[in-house]
């Protein structure tokens, strides 16, 4: 397994930030998701320092619908990082820890009334426009409440990323954003540009998730700047944003080869400034957001081996206290994931198993195949490469409380999220009595 961040091995254990898994078991239990904040902090140092330019501003959008929670993106505000949600949940998340409402970007495919509400209420500094029918929703509002408001319109430039089909997002019929080929794209963004009370900042684009190959990317930003251009030339409005998403692929296991990032932005900015050269463009501002790249690395699950079991046929069963509840990627899009026994990480692999949870579902399998020593009831088994879409994507399945979430650094550890409690499980559901009648709509 691939040692990530702050890992290291110390008396055959495993430690995270100084912190052993056996200290964080016996504290907080498990399953546990535990989060490097060391790691953390570096992997949105390299975007930083290195996605910069003199020709224009740049942002660093940390997409919180990867891991978002009250701690984490009050570290994210401390590091100076901007921000993107989805959904009225995280952008109240995103308010209640503090972060400044003019650094953050509102997304989605379908925003309801009420959080285009929350948003003009709030005074959120820029909504990234889908498609027609939110516009004309946003800008009824905006009027009804006397609000000017910052926004972007999502292009789809039709490149097809070599990605999982279900994260990418720019092909020929994806649900997101106006392709660039469609004539009412152009309409709509006359519309916009000409609104009392929307102000047309520039364009916005997001190609997919987990790409690995980062020509995919230049390809994309000469598309977009290449519309940009075009945008001034034929209809006389002018980009003064682009931002240009994210999807840098990661490392889950050998078949993976990230490109390394602090290369991979520098080579971009040189592209970009190349671009918008070649096209005499002047651009204020380029953004970008990085999501799984920041966090997934930093972030590790750990459970408890409950049994191992041999079946009449086929490799034997590694059962763990948790699975597809706090971490549905493998199930959704076959994610393939690396493993350890944490407890004992200098033993001798000798066999090699599936990786299995609790949940009553064959599918419930974490790990297909994983060479680990000889695993026993009450070992340690680590997963890394968890710190994105695992606790974002957890559910209450087969009514399963949710783990807790501790970050740790320097040899402390920080609980983040506490683990649901049965109590948590029917905190909102209301009893059935006999005599009950149903209240006439």
């Amino acid at each position: 397994m691939k040692l990530h961040g702050t890992m290291k091995i110390e008396n055959n254990q495993l430690l995270i930030g100084d912190v052993s898994v056996e200290q964080l078991r016996a504290k907080y239990g498990t399953p546990l998701y535990i989060i490097d904040q060391t790691h953390f902090a570096e992997q949105a140092n390299v975007f930083l320092t290195n996605f910069r330019s003199e020709k224009f501003q740049t942002h660093i959008s940390y997409a919180s619908k990867a891991f978002s929670n009250l701690y984490i993106l009050g570290l994210a505000k401390e590091l100076g990082l901007f921000l993107d949600v989805v959904s009225g949940g995280e952008l109240y998340t995103a308010l209640s820890a503090g972060y400044n409402p003019e650094k953050i970007s509102f997304h989605g495919n379908n925003k309801l009334p009420e959080e285009l509400e929350m948003v003009l209420a709030n005074d959120i500094g820029r909504i990234i426009v889908d498609h027609y029918t939110e516009y004309s929703l946003l800008s009824a509002l905006a009027a009804e409440k006397q609000k000017k408001v910052k926004v972007l319109l999502r292009i789809n430039p039709g490149i097809e990323a070599d990605t999982h089909k279900y994260i990418q997002t720019t092909g020929k019929d994806s649900k997101f954003g106006m392709s660039i080929a469609d004539p009412v794209t152009y309409v709509l963004l006359k519309d916009m540009n000409s609104d009392p009370w929307l102000e047309l900042e520039g364009i916005h684009c997001h190609i997919g998730s987990q790409i690995l190959d980062k020509e995919f990317f230049f390809r994309e930003a000469a598309a977009m700047f290449s519309f940009a251009r075009n945008l001034l030339d034929d209809y006389s409005i002018i980009v003064r944003e682009i931002n240009l998403g994210g999807g840098f692929g990661v490392y889950y296991t050998k078949e993976d080869q990230p490109f390394d990032y602090a290369e991979f932005l520098a080579e971009y900015i040189v592209e970009i400034e190349r671009i918008i050269t070649e096209l005499d463009l002047t651009i204020d501002t380029v953004s970008i957001e990085p999501g799984r790249s920041l966090i997934n690395a930093s972030g590790s699950t750990l459970y408890t081996v409950g049994a191992v079991k041999q079946p009449y046929q086929g490799k034997p069963f590694v059962f763990v206290d948790g699975g597809m509840t706090d971490n549905p990627r493998p199930a959704l899009y076959q994610a393939k994931y690396e493993a350890c026994l944490a407890n004992r990480m200098q033993d001798e692999v000798t066999d090699n198993y599936r990786v299995a949870g609790k949940c009553c579902e064959t599918g419930d399998i974490l790990i297909q195949d994983i060479a680990l020593p000889q695993a026993e009831p009450g070992d340690l088994l680590l997963i890394p490469g968890t710190g994105a879409y695992n606790y974002a994507m957890s559910s209450n399945y087969n009514r399963i409380p949710r783990p807790a979430v501790v970050f740790v650094e320097n040899g402390q550890s920080h609980l983040a999220v506490k683990r649901e409690t049965y109590e948590d499980l029917i905190r909102n559901d209301q009893k059935y009595f006999a005599d009950n009648s149903m209240q006439k709509l």
